[in-house]
């Protein structure tokens, strides 16, 4: 089972939109403003609403950073979409932000590194991915809780060991080599985002949605369509780790039944 990191497992939003509000601003420097997605080619009116508001303001909306349920990998792919050099871009001027404000990391759920445990307990390898830096991504694999999960996952793979970010299959089919395991239905990817279900599909595991921010069902099927353009769906949604925990008990139960 490999699993998102930020807002899946832990609470790193703050650093995020501290950096976010330095990047933002600097997109017409980096001559990124050009390059939005255009007018009408957004997958929603919510995301064609953000691209609006970024290309006339350079900054969130104040309820967007209010909300703070969207990451910076889905806020770059809701801006730039198929450009993948301007995410690259982004992404780069994001990582030199976040190098000011990163350090801090909570456990999204109180029982996390105990669901964590319980599904070793089942014989389950774990792997944890991350769209962030590795020195962003060690140390806050390192220190969280104090003590840190390093011993939890049985491999870790961070964006600068790719050649692609998510929602490319880079990260995921990196992190089954290192586990010398094929990418298969028997691995679960969970993740937070539409990024996520996409790079999970992508790489031909199964998608696992972890629904953490709450969604409700319109907004769940509105993010995730199942059109010819947006195609990828979740195979399963958890609205937390204990239900994440029981899922992999009954698909357990029903293998061993087979």
């Amino acid at each position: 089972m490999l699993f998102d990191w930020h807002a899946t497992l832990v609470d790193t939003m703050d650093a995020m939109y501290y950096a976010l509000d330095e990047v933002l601003p600097r997109l017409v420097e980096l001559n990124l403003i050009e390059r939005l997605v255009p007018a009408g080619r957004s997958k929603t009116l919510e995301d064609a609403k953000l691209v609006k508001y970024v290309r006339e303001h350079v900054r969130l909306h104040p309820k967007i950073k209010a909300a703070r349920k969207i990451s910076r990998t889905d806020i770059f792919e809701v801006l730039f979409g198929d450009d993948q050099e301007a995410k690259g871009i982004a992404h780069r001027e994001f990582d030199r932000c976040y190098a000011r404000h990163f350090g801090v990391v909570r456990p999204l759920e109180a029982g996390a590194r105990q669901r964590l445990g319980e599904l070793k307990d089942m014989g389950i390898r774990i792997g944890v991915l991350s769209n962030r830096s590795r020195r962003f991504m060690a140390h806050e694999v390192y220190t969280v809780d104090g003590t840190g999960w390093h011993e939890l996952f049985d491999t870790m793979v961070c964006g600068d060991d790719v050649a692609q970010r998510k929602p490319h299959p880079d990260l995921i089919l990196k992190a089954l080599d290192n586990l010398q395991l094929a990418p298969g239905p028997g691995c679960w990817y969970v993740g937070d985002s539409t990024t996520d279900v996409i790079a999970a599909k992508t790489a031909g595991v199964t998608a696992v949605f972890y629904n953490g921010a709450g969604w409700n069902q319109a907004w769940i099927d509105k993010i995730f369509p199942g059109t010819v353009r947006h195609p990828h769906l979740p195979d399963g949604v958890v609205a937390n780790l204990d239900q994440l925990v029981a899922l992999a008990r009954q698909f357990r139960v029903e293998r061993a039944d087979a």
